[in-house]
C-alpha cells in the first residue's frame, strides 16, 4: 500500500486512516481488550495513520491507543497519531485554557511527549469570531505549536463554509470533512479545491455516510445521522444494482470513490475490532474495472447534496 504526502506537513500516510470514534465505547473488560487488540493489529500494518479525539469513547479511545502504544514500546517509526481538542462533554467551554487542558489530557492518555497533529474539532460548536478571538482556542493551538508541543494544526468539522473561513487564516496544514465527499454528496468540492490551492491536506471522513453505503438504503435509510431524501435513496439503489452486476461490494465502491481521488490524502474508516483491519484492506484493494466507474460516477454527480 503506497503512502501519500499529508499536504505540506512532511508526513506520509496510508490512503486509509483508522478512525477510532467508537474505540473504547464498549464496557470493560472485554471492550478494553478488544480496543487494545485493535490498535495492536493496526500497528502491524498496512495502515499507519490513526485518528482519535479527546472526547471519543468518553476519553477511552485515547486511553486504549495509549495502552497499545505502551505495549509496543512507544510510537513506532512512521506511525502518525492525530487527535483533536474538545470541550468537556456537556460544557460548551472552548476557551484557550480548555484547549491547553485538552492537549495535556491527550498527551497523558496517549503516553506521548509531543502530538504530531491536533485538530480544532467541530468548531461549529462556537462562532467563528469566538474561535479566533484573543484567548480563544485557535490562539492556544498556535501557541502550543510554536512551543513544539504540537507538530501541525488541523481543523475538523462539518459546515463547509465555516471550514473555508478557517482555511483562509493560513494556519492549518490539514482539514477533515465528514459525510460531504461520498458517492451521493460532494458538497466538500469547494473545500477540497481550496485545500489543494493552499497546499493543505484534505482528509475525508465517513465515506459510508453513516452506514447507508455499506448496508444499502433498505437496511440503513439514514445518511449523515438523519433520514435520507428519496432522491438519495433512489440513487443508492441504482448504485446497488450496478454493484450487483459487476460483483463489487457497495462498501468497496464507496471507499474507493474517496481513495482513488489523488486530492484526498487519506480516508477515515472506523475500526473498533481487529477483524475490521482485514475487511477494510479487502475493500480498499478490491479490483474494480474502469467501466464500472463510468456508470457509477454520473450517478454520484447527479445530486447537488443535502449538506453544507
Amino acid at each position: 500500500m503506497e503512502y501519500r504526502p499529508l499536504g505540506r506537513t512532511g508526513l506520509s500516510v496510508s490512503p486509509v486512516c483508522v478512525g477510532t470514534s467508537s474505540l473504547g465505547s464498549h464496557p470493560a473488560p472485554h471492550g478494553t481488550d478488544t480496543a487494545v487488540a485493535t490498535i495492536r493489529r493496526v500497528l502491524e500494518g498496512p495502515f499507519n495513520f490513526i485518528d482519535t479525539s479527546n472526547e471519543y469513547g468518553q476519553t477511552n479511545s485515547e486511553r486504549r491507543i495509549g495502552q497499545a502504544l505502551a505495549e509496543a514500546g512507544g510510537l513506532p517509526q512512521g506511525v502518525v497519531v492525530a487527535t483533536k481538542v474538545d470541550p468537556i462533554r456537556g460544557i460548551n467551554d472552548f476557551s484557550g485554557d480548555r484547549v491547553r487542558q485538552s492537549v495535556e489530557e491527550s498527551l497523558e492518555r496517549l503516553g506521548l511527549d509531543r502530538l504530531q497533529l491536533v485538530y480544532l474539532h467541530d468548531p461549529e460548536k462556537i462562532t467563528f469570531e469566538e474561535g479566533i478571538a484573543a484567548g480563544g482556542p485557535l490562539e492556544a493551538l498556535i501557541e502550543l505549536r510554536d512551543q513544539g508541543v504540537i507538530g501541525h494544526l488541523g481543523v475538523a468539522g462539518g459546515p463547509i463554509d465555516l471550514e473555508l473561513k478557517y482555511l483562509a487564516l493560513d494556519v492549518f496544514d490539514v482539514v477533515i470533512s465528514h459525510n460531504r465527499y461520498t458517492l451521493v454528496d460532494q458538497t466538500a468540492e469547494p473545500l477540497i479545491q481550496e485545500a489543494m490551492d493552499r497546499g493543505v491536506a484534505y482528509v475525508n471522513a465517513a465515506p459510508f455516510g453513516g452506514g447507508m453505503l455499506v448496508k444499502g438504503p433498505d437496511a440503513a435509510p439514514n445518511y449523515c445521522y438523519r433520514p435520507a431524501s428519496e432522491a438519495i435513496i433512489g440513487r443508492v439503489k441504482q448504485m446497488e444494482a450496478i454493484c450487483k452486476e459487476y460483483g463489487v461490494p457497495l462498501a468497496a465502491a464507496a471507499l474507493q470513490f474517496s481513495t482513488r481521488d489523488p486530492r484526498v490524502s487519506s480516508t477515515i474508516v472506523g475500526m473498533s475490532e481487529p477483524g475490521r483491519v482485514e475487511e477494510t484492506v479487502k475493500l480498499a484493494e478490491w479490483d474494480i474495472p474502469e467501466d464500472f466507474w463510468d456508470q457509477i460516477l454520473p450517478l454520484a454527480a447527479a445530486g447537488t447534496g443535502e449538506l453544507g
